[in-house]
């Protein structure tokens, strides 16, 4: 049940009043919320920081370990740069031929409707509206299965051929530090 605050006289305040104090609670409640959220969010951010430079010293100190000389360690970090350039290449490529496809299943489509809406106009009986109208529901529908199942296939072959080479170079690392390791 709830309550309201009575004023001296025994009335309850106005309604504007009421309104107002609960508004100006909820934007005090709102403004705590966020400065804690903000803050919470700075401590992560400084920690993350933290980790991340924790990580790239370890990860120094293991490179060192692991390549003989300079010229190994550079050469090892070109064949990872290339590796990334020839994927981001590869997913370029790949995004602009599915896109090429989806525009001419786009552009098909508009054509099929285009004939679709000749035909309409051109059927004599409301028979021939209906056969017409559910022909082409029956072929969008297999056309659009058909389409989608041909644009996830060309998605996967992007993102495989897309990911391949960065899966190599990880391949080259683990067998690097193995081979180290095994040392």
């Amino acid at each position: 049940m709830t309550t309201t605050k009575k004023t001296a006289a025994g009335k309850a305040p106005p309604v504007d009043k009421q309104v107002e104090a609960t508004v100006n609670a909820g934007k005090e409640t709102m403004e705590a919320a966020v400065k804690a959220t903000t803050e919470a969010a700075a401590q992560g951010y400084e920690k993350a920081v933290a980790m991340t430079q924790e990580h790239v010293d370890a990860a120094i100190r293991a490179g060192t370990e692991f390549f003989a000389n300079s010229e190994e360690l550079f050469a090892f970090g070109k064949d990872n740069v290339d590796a990334v350039m020839q994927s981001g290449s590869l997913w370029v490529k790949g995004v602009q031929d599915l896109n090429k496809t989806i525009f001419g299943m786009a552009q098909a489509s508009m054509e099929d409707g285009v004939a679709v809406t000749k035909a309409l106009f051109g059927a004599k009986t409301l028979a021939d509206v209906v056969k017409i109208q559910n022909d082409y529901a029956r072929a969008s529908y297999e056309k659009a299965v058909s389409e989608s199942r041909r644009i996830a296939d060309l998605s996967v072959e992007v993102a495989e051929g897309a990911t391949a080479p960065i899966g190599k170079r990880v391949e080259a690392t683990i067998d690097k530090i193995s081979t180290q390791i095994a040392a």
